[in-house]
């Protein structure tokens, strides 16, 4: 009877602590629920901002490139609210730099500030950068992932269209339509500098495209019946970033060193807009730079300098973002994966 007794008693609490833990558990299984969307959005942003961040500010390369391009952005957005249009007859005519704080770039041949001009020159050079980039990764980026992926007529006809643009001269073909479009609005200009820019990155991409899709891991995707897009947006893609950074930033150079070529020998209208390529050609043409550089050369130089530092940032950008895609080096500098490992051990 005792034993009876016991074996009920046993039951009901038994029963009892059941009903307790299961309504623990389903609090439980929210509370956990609720922190794991938490904790995934964390990672998340850990995976691809904070430790590409923290990577690339380990790279003194990537510090320093990340500089003088933020400096540049300030400088043609903010710096052009701050600092006035030069006026003419504003200061003496021919002044070099560094022989008043008021002028301390000199001036030009109409008494206007070299570092006024030097500011609301900034503009158009960032914006024809932009346009460029974007039109010639843009296209080189559609045109290369598809022909790749898709393989076939679709490969053969992007190609095809590829090696006809490659082919073509660059210099002579920018020329050409630049004297039939006469572009004056800096974006236009920099799609027209960037238009035989995306020919050698479209090939670059396609080649690897053709091999990261024979993947085991691209393959079980195909096979479960995964969107293509979904596929080229997080299985592709995020392999192709190095090429498509470092070209995206050699495509920026080479807009900004055609852009201000092209200016400096007359082949751009100018249209009365601040432009480095206008300056140097003015510094040239009317002041008398090379002829008498003691006299003319602070406004010729000042463009260069500027022209130099503003590539070397891109160049210096370009390598340092190239340990940004290195997924061991990330891992390395992923908070998210160094607490996995901590659980780990």
């Amino acid at each position: 009877m005792v034993d009876t007794d016991t074996e009920d008693d046993k039951q009901t609490v038994t029963d009892g602590a059941g009903g307790a833990q299961a309504f623990f558990e389903q609090a439980g299984d929210y509370e956990s629920s609720t922190t794991s969307k938490k904790d995934r959005t964390y990672r998340k942003l850990d995976l691809y901002i904070f430790a590409p961040f923290r990577v690339a500010w380990s790279d003194w390369r990537a510090r320093v490139g990340i500089s003088i391009i933020v400096f540049f952005v300030l400088l043609g957005t903010v710096g052009v609210e701050l600092v006035e249009e030069p006026l003419l007859n504003e200061a003496t005519p021919y002044t070099t730099w560094f022989q008043t704080w008021g002028v301390p770039l000199g001036t030009d041949n109409w008494g206007r500030p070299i570092h006024k001009m030097l500011v609301h020159s900034t503009p158009a050079i960032l914006k024809m950068a932009l346009a460029g980039v974007l039109f010639a990764v843009g296209l080189a980026i559609v045109i290369g992932i598809v022909a790749g992926y898709k393989g076939g007529t679709v490969d053969y006809v992007l190609m095809t269209l590829t090696d006809i643009v490659m082919i073509i001269p660059g210099l002579p073909l920018t020329i050409v339509l630049i004297a039939i479009w006469q572009p004056r609005d800096p974006f236009f200009v920099g799609v027209v500098l960037a238009i035989d820019s995306w020919p050698s990155l479209a090939r670059m991409l396609r080649s690897q495209v053709l091999t990261i899709r024979e993947e085991e891991y691209v393959e079980a995707a195909r096979a479960m019946g995964v969107p293509t897009h979904s596929i080229v947006q997080k299985d592709i893609t995020p392999q192709l970033m190095p090429y498509i950074m470092i070209n995206a930033s050699n495509a920026a150079q080479s807009v900004i060193f055609a852009a201000v070529g092209l200016y400096f020998l007359g082949f751009l209208p100018a249209g009365g807009a601040y432009n480095w390529g206008v300056m140097m050609n003015e510094a040239y043409q009317t002041g008398g730079a090379l002829a008498n550089p003691w006299r003319g050369g602070h406004w010729l130089f000042a463009p260069m300098i500027m022209l130099t530092v503003f590539t070397m940032g891109l160049i210096l950008f370009s390598q340092g973002m190239d340990r940004v895609f290195n997924t061991k080096i990330r891992a390395r500098h992923a908070k998210t994966v160094a607490d996995d490992e901590e659980e780990l051990n």
